[in-house]
């Protein structure tokens, strides 16, 4: 009898769980990994998004062959970077950073990619980026002031949760929405069924 499949998620983002979830997905384990998120010397945002996720990945699969779980295992990872033009827009720890970061993104359109990594039992790896454009309104200065008094920023891509007050910032948006959150689900989906892994909504056989 086959084992049943499994699958890992490389995060301890609790938005990509939920967004997981929300379509019926839900993950055997959580296997986040410490990474260092310095982009290269001129390195594109593309570029940072596609390469962490795969980081992540692969260094959750290691975690599971050392372990003896990977031949059941699918591992899906990935890495949201926010950009105006080619200047990665840090996520924020401190509240300076996070004020820095809305000054950067009111009235201005920036990207957001989220890179995803899946790597399937039989070490098998497959990614994809996923683009979204999104238009600030102008910020006012109450505005930043609300949503840094809210704390929704702190620890997230671009220095804020467009799942939180900072959707009320939001004039124009072209592409996923889930992307922006954190994880592209029609991509995501596309990528697990393409690799064999259900999707129906009931978890694994």
């Amino acid at each position: 009898m086959a084992s049943p499949l499994h699958l890992v998620l490389a995060s301890a983002s609790p938005r990509r769980l939920e967004l997981l979830q929300q379509v019926g997905i839900e993950p055997e384990r959580l296997l986040p990994t410490d990474m260092d998120e310095t982009p290269e010397r001129s390195e594109h945002p593309r570029s940072l998004a596609k390469r962490l996720s795969k980081a992540k990945a692969q260094s959750a699969s290691d975690i599971l062959k050392r372990e003896g779980q990977a031949d059941d295992s699918y591992v899906l990872a990935a890495d949201t970077v926010v950009c105006v033009g080619r200047q990665i827009i840090p996520k924020a720890e401190l509240i300076e950073d996070a004020h820095a970061n809305l000054r950067i993104l009111s009235g201005r359109t920036h990207r957001v990619y989220t890179g995803i990594c899946l790597i399937t039992p039989g070490g098998k790896l497959r990614q994809r980026l996923v683009e979204t454009r999104v238009r600030f309104k102008r910020l006012t200065r109450d505005d930043m002031d609300r949503y840094l008094a809210s704390g929704e920023w702190r620890g997230k891509a671009g220095g804020y949760a467009i799942q939180g007050r900072a959707g009320g910032f939001v004039l124009r948006l072209v592409g996923s929405y889930t992307n922006v959150v954190g994880l592209p689900l029609y991509e995501t989906l596309a990528l697990l069924e393409g690799e064999g892994f259900p999707t129906g909504g009931d978890g694994p056989a």
